[in-house]
């Protein structure tokens, strides 16, 4: 009774003066991964803003998916190298070399340059739905015949460098809802625009898995906020003042669509 009774009067004292008294909870270990992130324009964040000063033309945005995830997870290290207008070549070049033995987080989102995404919207835009399908085709067919060699030289350099690192690929976002009422390209073009993304992102899936990676589909994440839909737009769209932001991420397109589909997979 008599050490009840001290206990009892040292938290009213402790009450009295505003002091807390709390269990001691055991210290939490920072999270271990060390994270590179890869990729273009959409792994980049172009069309986000707020881009680094050393990143240059290949804009970077502290509101790109990869840093949001950094920001949130605070990772034992963390490196982009992601860069508008990267290709699968370009990648294996200048952005393998971020990659070592000791990485254990990996992140890649690419192909969609060497298919020619934005020469093909220039075309649609331009020219007409007669020559937009056109471009579109010759794009799909480029794309089943070599980008699936194309990702698999990535993904092996990848391997190579990082044996032991989780991977995850994430896709790109459908750009527009189809069946509603919108000014522009005909529903022609936008139909086969969505037709070209699908098969990239499908040829993409089924060459991360085979590689034992992840695939992070965000096409789903962007139903309701695309191009001709009538939610919020999280994408750009064609603006003739700034064309290298058009058909991209917003950072809330970035926040809201790629960032929980990406965390969802890397945790």
């Amino acid at each position: 009774m008599r050490k009840t009774r001290l206990v009892s009067i040292a938290l009213s004292l402790a009450t009295a003066l505003g002091v807390s008294l709390t269990l001691a909870a055991p210290a939490q270990a920072a999270p271990a991964d060390r994270y590179v992130a890869l990729g273009d324009s959409y792994a980049s964040g172009v069309g986000a803003g707020s881009y680094t000063s050393e990143s240059g033309s290949c804009q970077r945005s502290t509101n790109a998916y990869p840093a949001l995830y950094a920001a949130a997870v605070k990772p034992a290290s963390y490196r982009s190298v992601a860069c508008s207008g990267a290709t699968t070549a370009s990648l294996i070049s200048t952005q393998l070399s971020a990659l070592s033995s000791t990485t254990s987080l990996v992140s890649v989102t690419v192909g969609g340059n060497d298919v020619g995404f934005s020469n093909i919207l220039s075309t649609c835009v331009l020219q007409g739905t007669t020559q937009c399908v056109a471009a579109v085709q010759a794009a799909q067919d480029k794309a089943r015949a070599q980008l699936p060699g194309l990702l698999r030289n990535v993904y092996n350099g990848i391997k190579t460098r990082s044996p032991d690192a989780r991977v995850v690929v994430v896709g790109y976002p459908v750009f527009y809802q189809l069946g509603t009422v919108c000014v522009g390209l005909s529903a022609t073009s936008r139909a086969k625009i969505n037709e070209g993304i699908n098969l990239i992102d499908d040829l993409t899936r089924t060459a991360a898995v085979s590689a034992g990676f992840t695939f992070a589909d965000v096409r789903s994440s962007f139903v309701g906020h695309q191009l001709c839909s009538y939610g919020t737009k999280w994408m750009h769209a064609l603006n003739f003042a700034t064309l290298g932001v058009s058909y991209h991420p917003t950072a809330a397109g970035q926040s809201g669509g790629y960032y929980p589909v990406f965390r969802a997979a890397a945790d």
